[in-house]
């Protein structure tokens, strides 16, 4: 695939670009709110872009956390992702740029908060947001879909329309049952609807290594992902949990910072996963 605008290309990420001729789409997914999912999506969108990658972010939550982390007003917008999913309008018209070259979003806005009741009655409502992603698929080397923190027709979609699934766990105890129900649904998913929908793998939010929780939650991870867990392990941060306030990322917030860091070591193993580099 060429690119159509010119990318940057990070000297501190030491591996090779090899380019896609197909562009794929992962969902970050938990079903537990407060795990650092958006937080996941939006900071390692960022990196995948600073390493030269074309990147989408299509936000599907009706809270639009990720378009307000990307410093864009929703409120403002005369439409988004839902005019997307249930409108029949054209991605195209929609997706704005942000302030990380190569990163564009296709933002959230409230209205998006009533997809869920008018999907009910829609023939073949699973396959919305898929059908409307083909136009730009391969446009991107990467699409990432924030979902809301909830089991509905809203994410149903964005599993279906995706290659794999990315999990963020928070380094506690409670965010294990999460993942519970989350693999249940994946599995009912492949089951009934896409059976090539895959768990890319999980990836440990807000983890201290001072404490003897956030490592036994670690080891109990890899009882349910033994081979799929990502060696980038993201901090808790409080610079991490400012850079949204601020409408920025880490990246563009404070990129000499360990969170920083431990995005940009998520978004080198990302691509090395995803490219067959390991």
């Amino acid at each position: 695939m060429s690119h159509v605008f010119p990318l940057p290309f990070s000297p501190h990420l030491d591996y090779t670009i090899r380019v896609l001729t197909m562009g794929i789409v992962v969902t970050v997914a938990n079903q537990k709110g407060g795990v650092g999912k958006t937080t996941t999506t939006v900071n390692l969108a960022a990196y995948l872009a600073d390493a030269g990658k074309f990147v989408l972010i299509v936000d599907l939550d009706p809270q639009a956390n990720a378009t307000s982390a990307l410093g864009i007003d929703h409120r403002s917008l005369s439409g988004g992702s839902y005019e997307v999913l249930i409108g029949g309008a054209k991605a195209r018209d929609f997706i704005l740029p942000t302030t990380h070259a190569g990163l564009r979003i296709l933002p959230s806005t409230q209205a998006l908060a009533g997809a869920a009741v008018e999907l009910v009655t829609a023939d073949s409502r699973e396959h919305f947001l898929r059908e409307a992603l083909k136009e730009v698929k391969n446009d991107y080397d990467y699409i990432l879909i924030d979902l809301p923190p909830s089991l509905g027709l809203i994410t149903i979609n964005g599993f279906v329309a995706s290659d794999s699934v990315l999990i963020p766990v928070q380094a506690e105890y409670f965010a294990l049952e999460g993942v519970g129900q989350l693999l249940n649904t994946i599995n009912l998913i492949r089951e009934n609807i896409k059976p090539e929908l895959e768990i890319m793998g999980a990836v440990i939010t807000m983890y201290d290594s001072r404490t003897k929780l956030s490592q036994e939650v670690l080891e109990e991870l890899y009882r349910y992902f033994p081979d799929k867990i990502f060696r980038s392990v993201i901090p808790r941060s409080v610079r991490l949990a400012e850079a949204p306030s601020f409408g920025k990322t880490i990246l563009g917030y404070d990129p000499s910072s360990k969170a920083a860091k431990s995005y940009e070591r998520l978004a080198r193993e990302f691509i090395m996963r995803e490219e067959g580099l390991v």
